[in-house]
């Protein structure tokens, strides 16, 4: 089947809002707002979706993909975040650089060229934001990592990666020596504004808000 890269969008976009809804499917608005793009304009792509049996629609209601979709979804998801480990591993990208490259070369059609690519840098299992790279048959390792804001109680944790991927807050977490398997230790948690006080690696304290602290994905530590 043919599939287009804006179609291959709107599938990962589906993959991925419908995994932060905890499988409750993705909204029209939320799809909006995620691509940027108008509603009626979404409406359209969704009824194109549906007819290639990619999607089950229904209006007014939550979007979720058809087995063949999700199918599709994962192996463009698998293409983005093993480029992002080429990229960082390899060409010395920054972190916060690789995203937007990433989502160019993810609609490469070559399975070849994505298999010699996963063989070259040893079957990664995880990008460099701490995101789950499926393998050839879209299976990939579950975290129970959550984000610190979710956590209410003091104590010691692992840093796991990022639900927010924009530059701006990558290169924060950089500005604050922050790097995926570093020890948070949440000495406090102020009640007025949600923040935190942390101390990173037994070193450096700081604190983070609200907003940061459910960016960063964590997990008690072991």
């Amino acid at each position: 089947m043919e599939i287009s890269l804006t179609e291959e969008n709107y599938i990962k976009a589906i993959f991925s809002i419908n995994r932060a809804n905890d499988g409750e499917g993705a909204s029209t608005n939320q799809l909006s707002a995620h691509l940027q793009n108008k509603a009626a304009s979404v409406t359209d792509m969704l009824k194109r979706l549906s007819a290639k049996k990619l999607i089950h629609y229904e209006k007014y209601k939550n979007v979720f993909l058809t087995p063949r979709g999700e199918k599709m979804a994962l192996a463009v998801i698998r293409k983005h975040r093993l480029w992002e480990v080429f990229l960082t591993e390899k060409l010395q990208f920054r972190w916060d650089e690789v995203h937007d490259i990433a989502e160019q070369l993810e609609h490469v059609k070559s399975e070849e060229l994505i298999k010699r690519l996963d063989l070259f840098l040893g079957c990664p299992k995880f990008d460099p934001h701490g995101d789950p790279i499926p393998d050839a048959k879209g299976v990939f390792n579950s975290t129970k990592a959550k984000p610190l804001s979710r956590f209410k109680q003091k104590g010691a944790y692992v840093f796991m990666g990022v639900l927010e991927h924009s530059p701006a807050f990558l290169q924060h977490l950089s500005a604050l020596g922050l790097k995926l398997g570093d020890t948070l230790v949440v000495e406090d948690i102020i009640a007025f504004d949600n923040s935190v006080k942390v101390k990173i690696n037994k070193r450096a304290v700081h604190f983070l808000s609200e907003k940061v602290s459910a960016g960063i994905l964590v997990d008690h530590q072991k």
